[in-house]
Formats: C-alpha cells, structure tokens, sequence
C-alpha cells in the first residue's frame, strides 16, 4: 500500500522584495564597440574589468554604467539647472538596471589653471585660512586675508540712495584685506617679455614685424587690428617709432577702435600677450606655442613674496611660529604631524572651538599619506600632478565618506605606482568595498586582479574583434581560463643574460630640482635605461628636469594631444598626406577632395559626419548627416577609388587592416606603410584610421607620440611609463620595440614601475629610498643582475620576487 505525501508550505523566511535588487544588469549593450553585450555584475563586490586595450573595458565601465548613472541623477534636478550643466545622452543599451549613484574617479589631469594648487582643489587651502584666520598671531582679518586669489582693494564715494520720499547722498568707503601678492598677483612667479622674439624691429608692421605664431598678416584680430589702429603708422620700421607711438604700440590701455566698420578694442602688444599667453599654463599649451613662450619669455619667482604668492600681512600671521605660506611649503606628511600637535597642545578659548576643523584637516592630511601622496605640498600646482597622482588625490575625499551602497569606478589606479605602493592603494578599494560599496575597477595588473571578487574579462581582440565577454567569474576560474588574460596573468619576465655596453655617457651634475639632494649621474647611451622608484622618490625630476636642454633629448609623456574632435591618427601622423595625394594621382584631381576639412567636405554637415539637435537643458544628440551617411564626404568625392576602395572606406580601416591594403596591389603607398607600420610595432594596431584623438587613453596617446619619433635617426627618447594601458601580452611587444629603438641606434630611457621592463633593461638608476624629502638619492646603479642580487632597495626585493630569484 503506497502513501502519498503532502508538499509541506516553504517555512523559510522570504527575502524582502528591497533586498533582491543585488547585481546591475547589463543587456544588449552597443557604446563603441560593444556586441550587444550582457552581464550582470554583483553589488557590494570588487569586480575588475580585464582585457587587451581596445577590448571595450571602458566602453562598458565608463561609456555605460557611469554615464547612465550621472545622465539619471543629472534628470532629478529642474531644467532650469540641467541648462547649466554637462549634457549626457542615455548609452547605446536595450536594458540597464540596479544602478546606484556612481563617483567617476578617473585619470583625467586636474585643471591647469596656474592659480590651481594640491591645496584648493581638496579644500585642504580653504581649513588652512580658516584656521589661520582664527589661532593667527597678529590678527590680519577674515579667511580672504591669507588668499592668494583675492587681491586687497579699498575705495570712498558718494552713494545716491532713497529715503523716506526723497534722494540723499552718503559718503561710504570700504575695504577688502586679501592674500594675494601685489608683485605677482599672486601667481608666485614674474615674467620679462624679450621683445626682440615678438617682431623685427627693423620691418614695418605692413611688412610682416610680428613674429608671434598665429600672427599672420591677413588676421584680422591680430595684424590688422595693429595696422589700422591710426596709433602708429604701420609702413614706418618699427625702431623708428616716436616714443608716443612706441608708447600707444606696447602698453596702450583697451581702447575702442574701428577696423573696417566693425568695433574692436585695440591694447598694446605687451598686455596683448600677457593675456594671451601668459595667463595660460605653460604644460597645456601646444608644443609649438610652449617653444615661442620659451624663448620670449623669462620666468622668474617672485622677488616679493619668494613665490608663496602671499602678501607680506598675510605672510607675517603665525601660529606656534609657523606661517601660512610655511605650512603650504611643507611636505604633506609633515604637515599633518604639525596639525597633530596643534590638536593635542593645551589651550582654551578661540583654539578649544577649532577642534572640529583641526580633525576634519587631520583626517584629509592623514588620507593624503594613506594613498601615498604624503611627499606633496599643499603649494604644488595642480597642473604639475601626474595622471595617477591626479586620480589618487579625486580619491582622498572619498577615504572618510559615510555614503554607502555606492558605485566607484577606477580608470587603472595602479598607473603610476611602484610595487609597493600597489598594496597599499589595494587596502583602500578592499576598504571601500567592505563600507557596502560597488567597485568596479578596470585594471591590467595582476597585483590588483588577483584582489577581485569577480572578474569580468572582455575581448577576445581590440577594436571590431572585441567588445564581447570572453570570461566572468572567479580569479581561479580567469586563471583556468583560455582567454588571453588567463594565459598571461602568471607570465613573469626573466632577467638578460647580457647586457648592451653604453656607447657614452649622459652626464647629470648637482640636480637639486624639486627634493633632488645634489644629485650626480652618468646616463648610458646606446642602452635601455630604466629609472625607477617609489612615487615621489624624484624620477620624473631628474629625468624631466635636470637633463640639460641642449642633449637633444625627446620626451614623450601621456599628456592630451591637442586638437579637436576632427583629428585623428590619421590627421596626426602625417599618413593621410601620401594617401590623399595617391587618390589624387589615380583619379586626377587635386588632393584637396581628399580631406573633409577641405574642399572635399560634405556642405550639410561641414565634413563632421554629424548633426546635432539642440534640445535646450537635454543632451544635444548627434544625428548621423542624412546626405553623406555619416561618411563625411560629398558623394562625388566617393565615386573616387584607389585599389577598389573610396576614401571614407579607408578612414573607416583599422591600422591592421590599412597595412596590409597599402602593402602591394593599385593600393600601394610605401610612404603610407611606413607609417602604418610603425603604428602597428607600438601595439595601436586596432585603432581605425579616422578614429578622432579625444577617444585615445593616456597611454595609446603616449604610443601614437612614439610612433611618429620612431623614424628619425639617433637621438635620445625618455618614455614616461609606456606599460600606462597596456595587456599583460603586450608589454612583450613593447619589450620588442624598445630593443628594435636601441639596436636603431637611439638611447632609451624609461621612467617605469613594471618589472617586465626592469628585468629587460640594460641599466637601472634606483632613486629612493622613500618620497619627498626622503627621497632624491640615487639608492642603486647598476645592471638588473645586480639589483636583483642586492636586494638592498625596496625595488630590489619586489624585481627579486617578481624574476624569483
């Protein structure tokens, strides 16, 4: 007799419905290069994203999640602010949900604004007045006092006001007390203008005087606004110029002046490029435009204020003997002893009601030693800050943050970090995850992969053959993997066997830039040198800054490319010049229909490819040009054909596939596939030809720099960490290349943390032993072999675990 049991009700407790919500959910994502992408990624986790540059990590993690969670908080306030704020338009993505707030913390340089400092853009500046304003002996005035942005002004008059039923008149005066140095405005530093570099003086202004760039005889703001002024007599030679007319040319204050019947303000060629020149950051100007600066212009610090930028009141307010401009000049980490002592010193009154201020700095001041970045000032300008240090200092904000159930995003925050401060940077993403955060992190190092929780790994290529989940899971599983990621993630570079012999010697002598300790150095020529170091330890100082100028040396950094979104690696390597003129040899017209900047340009859209619609406080949203499909071209321009293909088909070509089209055939351009070859051998072979430079990372804009140096002879090339960016299997392609740079006759020096690359190098210059002050020794110079037997530096022991000798 068979019995039947009853299903018995599920007593376990239901998960609430608010708790279910744990992954974000990705379907059907299409940004850049995306495959209708789908994953679903765990919250409160640390998931890094893997995969070879151009797979589409950041197409994923920035161009999608990020964007969409900023686009969505952005939609919460009134149009009236979204008109004054970035406008974003929602990802190319069918579904994405279970998103949280994101905070972006990127690579991107911090504005160079030259008023910009380590102190104002983490509000450490601002406690510092405060504080100042409050415990300072003599008593100057309010915060504004110990600024150097707010100038002191005073001034008395009449004001004409009503009161009850009639006009009176009252005499007021005022007064603001502020910080800024009246010699210098409180830039810290003073410039002398060579007049001799901004125009011959034996021409006249008709005659083309100006030597300025941009400064072109037919400019209308510039040239002609001189020229037809009715100050001076433009077809007189400059030197023969009256005083009064020499006077009005260089110093004249704005005046209005009319110039062919239209209204324009005429000043004196002195304030004239003050403005335009001078105001700038010298770092962000065009190479060209840095040249001219350079050579008219003379820099000096500040004889008046010793370049704190500070007035003398505000400099002559101390506390405990300490100044404010004293207390910005100091290293961050001694700073924070300093506001240490402060805290625990006795004392009542105005000092008892600073307490909460005193441990708000402490704790910012603490961060900074945290993250690594102790051996900064607060003085530092911001514009002067690497990639990495810019990233880390947007993270101390966030170190004491009590948000929760927050999305951070890293943009590889290992960059710029040697292999010991790695460990450390990973104890604060474990530290934000373990405060219920969601951190995705997308990162090549297998120091911060091996730290994941989950590992999200795309490709299996770059460009048009990425875009696609190759692996999701865990470390282990990566590890047993197939992809590409899995097979390298253990790879370890060995030492050389032998080592090339310098062909002579750099000679560094008593370098004392920045926390140098009157350094002395031979560079070996004809070699593969690696500098290496702790961040802060004065690499960059001894390469960047004390290698004479007349060595003739090229240093190619990871900074913007300027340019506007019309440019593109084509553009920048001189490669569409042979190819244009090759269409135009074969179909016999002018090369000028070749480019869609010039004749050949599509006359609806301009040659941009697309249209925007302004939709007000929403996002403009770019249409594709309905009359050239987005091809940029006018349709008589693509009738044109070379080895079968139109112009915009090329643009539309990766550098892979371009190298191979003008390698032989109708299509063959030897100078083209010089160029495209070049582009290949430093890994950027999956960029598209017409692929615009403001997509390009620090470190493909840094390999796209090398590529176009590569064909000049001799010479030496300073690399700042080229691994910036790179896939565990292309740094030994770029191994590769840097030995094909050397045995091409150039001297490499490599400012580098991968130990790859120490391992491949011929000889290593060890700076150390820690950052700042403590730093700005050579600690090692020598062959790897040696460093690795030594062991007697921290770069020593970290190369000897990595090699496992």
């Amino acid at each position: 007799m068979s019995t039947t049991t009853e299903p018995q009700p599920d007593t376990s407790p239901a998960v609430p419905a608010a708790d279910r919500h744990d992954v974000i959910r990705v379907h059907g994502a299409r940004v850049n290069n995306l495959v209708d992408l789908s994953v679903e990624i765990p919250k409160r986790r640390l998931t890094v994203f893997t995969g070879v540059s151009g797979s589409g990590k950041s197409s994923l993690v920035f161009g999608t999640i990020a964007a969409e969670s900023q686009r969505l908080i952005n939609e919460t306030y009134s149009a009236f602010v979204q008109g004054f704020m970035p406008q974003m338009a929602r990802p190319d993505v069918d579904v994405l949900d279970g998103l949280t707030t994101a905070i972006i913390v990127d690579q991107e340089r911090i504005g160079a604004n030259p008023r910009s400092t380590v102190g104002t853009v983490t509000d450490t500046g601002a406690m510092l007045r405060i504080l100042f304003s409050k415990l300072g002996e003599p008593h100057i005035g309010s915060p504004q006092a110990f600024s150097f942005n707010v100038a002191s002004v005073s001034g008395a008059g009449a004001v004409t006001m009503e009161k009850a039923g009639r006009t009176v008149k009252e005499r007021r005066e005022f007064s603001v007390t502020g910080g800024m140095c009246p010699r210098c405005e409180g830039m810290g530093s003073v410039s002398d203008i060579d007049l001799t570099q901004l125009y011959d003086d034996s021409k006249s202004i008709a005659e083309g005087a100006f030597t300025i760039p941009g400064w072109k005889s037919d400019s209308f703001w510039t040239v002609r606004l001189y020229a037809e002024s009715g100050f001076f007599d433009p077809h007189k030679p400059i030197r023969d110029f009256t005083k009064k007319e020499l006077d009005a040319f260089l110093y004249k204050e704005p005046t209005k002046v009319k110039v062919e019947g239209v209204n324009l303000t005429f000043e004196g060629l002195i304030p004239k490029i003050q403005k335009s020149f001078l105001s700038k950051d010298r770092e962000s100007m065009q190479p060209h435009i840095r040249a001219f600066v350079d050579r008219a212009v003379t820099f000096a610090v500040c004889p008046e204020c010793d370049g704190t930028r500070l007035s003398e009141k505000a400099r002559s307010s101390k506390i405990d003997g300490i100044s404010i401009a004293d207390a910005c000049a100091m290293q961050i980490s001694d700073l924070a002893e300093w506001v240490r002592g402060l805290a625990a010193s006795e004392g009542g009154g105005a000092r008892a009601t600073m307490a909460p201020l005193l441990t708000k700095l402490q704790h910012t001041l603490d961060s900074f030693v945290e993250i690594g970045l102790g051996y900064l000032s607060l003085n530092r300008s911001s514009g002067t800050l690497s990639g990495g240090e810019a990233q880390r200092t947007k993270m101390i904000r966030h170190l004491g943050s009590s948000l929760t159930d927050v999305t951070y995003v890293f943009d590889e925050p290992t960059i710029g970090l040697h292999p010991h401060d790695i460990q450390r940077l990973n104890a604060l993403l474990l530290r934000l995850r373990d405060k219920g955060n969601t951190v995705l992190v997308v990162e090549h190092k297998p120091e911060t992969i091996a730290i994941a929780d989950h590992v999200v790994d795309l490709g299996p290529g770059a460009g048009t053959d990425g875009g696609r989940i190759c692996f999701e899971g865990s470390l282990d599983g990566l590890r047993a993997s197939d992809t590409l990621t899995g097979r390298h993630l253990d790879d370890r570079a060995r030492l050389k066997d032998s080592v090339r012999t310098a062909t002579g010697a750099l000679e560094i002598r008593g370098a004392t830039a920045n926390n140098l300790r009157n350094v002395d150095v031979d560079i070996p020529l004809g070699t593969l040198v690696v500098v290496t170091g702790v961040a802060g330890s004065g690499k960059s100082s001894l390469v960047h800054g004390s290698i004479p100028a007349d060595a003739g040396v090229v240093s190619i950094d990871q900074s913007p490319i300027k340019g506007s979104r019309r440019s593109n690696p084509a553009t920048y390597t001189g490669l569409l010049d042979p190819i244009r003129k090759a269409f135009a040899k074969a179909n016999k017209v002018k090369p000028g229909l070749f480019s869609a900047n010039s004749e050949g340009a599509c006359p609806n859209c301009g040659g941009a490819g697309v249209l925007y619609s302004d939709l007000a406080m929403m996002a403009g949203v770019p249409v594709p040009c309905e009359e050239c499909e987005g091809k940029r071209f006018q349709a008589s321009v693509l009738e044109y054909r070379l080895g079968g293909r139109d112009i915009s088909e090329v643009l539309a070509m990766s550098v892979a596939e371009a190298e191979e089209f003008f390698s032989d055939g109708e299509a063959r351009i030897p100078a083209a596939h010089r160029i495209l070859q070049r582009l290949s051998e430093v890994g950027l072979g999956y960029l598209t030809l017409g692929q615009p430079l403001t997509t390009l990372s620090g470190g493909e804009r840094q390999r796209l720099k090398l590529a176009t140096h590569m064909a000049a002879d001799g010479g030496v090339l300073i690399l700042d960490e080229p691994t910036s960016g790179l896939h565990l299997a292309d740094v030994e392609h770029l191994l590769g290349l840097l030995d094909r740079l050397v045995d091409s006759g150039k001297s490499v020096i490599v400012v580098e943390h991968h130990q790859a690359v120490m391992a491949h190098a011929d000889w290593i210059i060890d700076l150390g032993p820690g950052a700042g002050h403590d730093g700005g020794r050579i600690v090692f110079e020598g062959t790897p072999h040696d460093l690795v037997a030594a062991r007697s530096t921290l770069t020593g022991r970290h190369l000897a675990e990595y090699v496992g000798g």
